[in-house]
């Protein structure tokens, strides 16, 4: 089934002196999928994520999530649409530093009219996959800034959203934080089958996807496929289409 539809989607900015973002992209993710967006410095990614998840507004074309054209909906209707389908991961947490752990990840809930046990429900599942069960009581100050983007993960998850936005989602965390928190994401994506589009410049962080869409000058410049290869073999594949693109080269 599928869950995200884009066709012919352009981003134009400036009115006197027009600059191009995004140039007639067509693509598609199924329910489930785990897609990473990729692309060297100025390429579009961070503006691609930005306009299919409606937090900027689109030039031209159309985004379909879930069936519904996100780009037709007046304001009341796309927060509301936004507050049930959509989840959010940001590189800078984005946690409240006054409240809980606990508090945190229960704010998308706290706007729905959810049942308390579903509530509670939701809030064990996620912590338990995320692994910061024990932290509830804890404020962000007082864990470390991988706790904390897994506090920011479990709130994206916990409504149970039909995709989740992750805009470099490692990019403030050490490498061993990271990949704990990739590991946890791409079990969450199995067990919950929500899926995921994160945008990132790391061939790592990437090779945790089942596809990399490589953006180059505002266009779809190639998809690559995980199809059973190894993490190790999807990874020097990225590798290898990034460093023919000049984007950001990593010793292996």
């Amino acid at each position: 089934m599928t869950i995200l539809e884009v066709n012919n989607l352009s981003k134009i900015y400036g009115n006197k002196q027009k600059y191009e973002a995004l140039k007639n992209i067509n693509f598609s993710v199924e329910k489930g999928e785990f897609v990473a967006i990729m692309g060297p410095s100025g390429s579009g990614k961070t503006t691609l994520l930005n306009v299919i998840s409606s937090i900027d507004t689109i030039s031209g074309g159309s985004v379909i999530i879930d069936g519904k054209e996100i780009n037709k909906l007046n304001d009341k209707k796309l927060a509301d649409f936004r507050k049930t389908q959509l989840g959010f991961i940001f590189q800078d947490y984005s946690v409240l530093p006054t409240l809980t752990v606990k508090e945190n990840i229960m704010l998308p809930l706290s706007v729905q009219k959810n049942k308390k046990y579903v509530m509670e429900q939701n809030y064990k599942e996620v912590t338990d996959a995320l692994g910061i069960n024990d932290l509830s009581h804890k404020y962000p100050s007082e864990i470390s800034g991988g706790q904390q983007q897994r506090t920011a993960a479990a709130r994206a998850f916990v409504h149970k959203p039909s995709i989740i936005f992750a805009d470099e989602p490692t990019g403030a965390l050490d490498s061993k934080s990271a990949q704990d928190l990739l590991k946890r994401l791409e079990d969450m994506n199995n067990e919950f089958n929500t899926t995921i589009i994160m945008v990132t410049h790391d061939p790592s962080a990437a090779s945790f996807a089942e596809r990399v869409i490589m953006l180059k000058d505002g266009n779809i410049h190639s998809e690559i496929h995980q199809n059973n290869k190894s993490k190790h073999d999807f990874y020097q594949e990225i590798i290898k289409l990034q460093s023919t693109l000049g984007g950001v080269t990593h010793d292996i």
